[in-house]
C-alpha cells in the first residue's frame, strides 16, 4: 500500500472514530435528561402527626440544619422562626449528632423572644432521625427554677406589706368600740375601714397574681391572641376611673396584630399600666394607648400627661413593693406590685415593659411582644 492511499485510510478512519465519539456522548447526554430528579430525602412516617400532639417542643432539621417539620410549640415559645432554628445552641448540638450519630441531652439557658432580655432553662434532647435528619425535643425546666426564688424572698415582702392594713383595721375597730355612742363617728370609722379592707382585698389579689407570674409559666399552653381584643377589654375596666376624673381615655390599635401567649394576662398588663395613669394623672387630662407593629414585636404604648416620675426613680418602679411617692400610694391605695405584675406578665411573654418619663412631662409606658409568626402546617411549609 503506497503513502498516499495508507494516509487515506488513516483519515476516515478518525473520522469515523470521532462520528462515533460524538454520538455517544450525545446520547450520554440525551439519556441523563431523561433520568428522574433524585428525590428529597423524607421523614420517617408518623413523625409528623406526633409533632403535631407534643406538649414539649419538637423539631426536625435536614442535612442543612433547615427545619422541616416541627411542633406548635416550638413556634410558640420562639425556638423556631420560619424555616431557622433561632438559637446557635441547638443548631451546634443538631450539628455533632449528625457528625457522629450519637444521642445527646444537655441543659441551655436561651433567650426567649427576638429581645433576649429574658432567659429560659430547657433541657434539650437530640437525635438522628433516619439518614438525613434530626430529631431536637426540648423541655421547658425554667419553671423549677423560679418556684425556688420566690420561696426565698417573696414571703419576707408580703408579711410586712399585710401590716399595714390589718393593723389599720385593728386601730380602727378599737375607736368604733370606744365610739360606741357617737353615731358620726362610729360611721366615720366604718367608712375608713371600708377604704382599708379594699386595699386590703387588693393587695391580696395582687400577692396571689404575683406568685402565679413567679412559680408558673403562663405559656405552657399558648394561643393566638388579638391584640385589638386586648386594648378594647382593658380600655373597658378603665373607663369608671378615667370618668370619674373626666380624664379622657384614648385608644388605637392597628388591624389584625396578634401574639402568642395568655389573653388574660396580658389585659392585666395593659389594665394595670392604664390604672396607673388615671391614678396620677390629674383631672381633666388625656392618657392614651396605641398598638402597631414595629418589625419583629408588637407595642403597645399608653402615654399619660400626669406629674412625671423622677428620673432617680426610673430603675426601680419596676421592683415589687417600690412606690415613688409612698405617701401618695397609701392616699390612692397603692400597693407596689402593679408595675412588677406588668414586668413579669411582658417577661413570661418573651418581651419586656420600658418606661419614658419627665416629671410635668408626663410618662410613656411601652410593652413589647414578639409579633406571632405564620403559622406553619404539619410539612414545615408557611401556612
Amino acid at each position: 500500500m503506497d503513502v498516499t492511499a495508507a494516509a487515506t485510510l488513516g483519515g476516515l478512519v478518525g473520522v469515523v472514530i470521532g462520528a462515533g465519539a460524538l454520538l455517544a456522548v450525545r446520547l450520554t447526554e440525551r439519556s441523563q435528561r431523561r433520568l428522574p430528579p433524585v428525590p428529597e430525602p423524607e421523614i420517617p412516617a408518623g413523625v409528623a402527626a406526633v409533632l403535631a400532639v407534643l406538649r414539649s417542643s419538637g423539631i426536625v432539621v435536614d442535612s442543612s440544619d433547615r427545619v422541616v417539620n416541627t411542633s406548635p410549640t416550638a413556634v410558640a415559645h420562639g425556638l423556631v422562626r420560619g424555616h431557622d432554628l433561632v438559637h446557635s445552641e441547638l443548631r451546634h448540638l443538631a450539628r455533632q449528632v449528625r457528625r457522629d450519630g450519637v444521642i445527646r441531652e444537655a441543659e441551655l439557658d436561651l433567650s426567649r423572644g427576638p429581645l433576649g432580655t429574658v432567659h429560659v432553662n430547657v433541657r434539650a434532647r437530640v437525635a438522628p432521625l433516619g439518614a438525613h435528619h434530626v430529631l431536637l425535643l426540648i423541655e421547658d425546666q425554667t419553671r423549677a427554677r423560679r418556684v425556688e426564688e420566690v420561696r426565698r424572698d417573696f414571703i419576707s415582702n408580703v408579711s410586712h406589706e399585710l401590716k399595714t392594713p390589718v393593723g389599720g383595721l385593728s386601730l380602727l375597730a378599737e375607736a368604733v368600740l370606744d365610739a360606741k355612742d357617737d353615731p358620726e363617728a362610729v360611721e366615720r370609722f366604718a367608712g375608713r375601714m371600708r377604704v382599708e379592707a379594699d386595699r386590703l382585698n387588693r393587695l391580696v389579689q395582687e400577692i396571689v397574681d404575683f406568685s402565679r407570674l413567679q412559680g408558673n409559666d403562663p405559656l405552657d399552653e399558648p394561643t393566638l391572641v388579638d391584640v385589638d381584643r386586648v386594648v378594647s377589654e382593658s380600655l373597658d375596666r378603665t373607663k369608671l376611673a378615667a370618668d370619674a376624673k373626666d380624664i379622657d381615655l384614648v385608644g388605637e390599635c392597628e388591624v389584625g396584630l396578634a401574639v402568642y401567649g395568655d389573653e388574660g394576662l396580658l389585659v392585666t398588663a395593659v389594665r394595670n399600666l392604664l390604672s396607673n395613669a388615671v391614678t396620677y394623672s390629674e383631672r381633666r387630662t388625656r392618657v392614651t394607648v396605641t398598638a402597631a407593629r414595629v418589625g419583629d414585636t408588637v407595642q403597645v404604648v399608653v402615654s399619660d400627661q400626669g406629674r412625671g416620675i423622677p428620673e432617680a426613680d426610673q430603675d426601680r418602679i419596676f421592683e415589687r413593693f417600690y412606690r415613688v411617692d409612698p405617701a401618695r400610694s397609701r392616699a390612692t391605695g397603692g400597693t407596689g406590685l402593679g408595675l412588677s405584675i406588668v414586668k413579669h406578665i411582658c417577661e413570661n411573654h418573651g418581651g419586656d415593659v420600658t418606661v419614658w418619663s419627665q416629671e410635668g412631662q408626663g410618662s410613656t409606658f411601652t410593652i413589647r411582644l414578639p409579633v406571632a409568626g405564620r403559622h406553619q402546617d404539619r410539612g414545615g411549609r408557611s401556612a
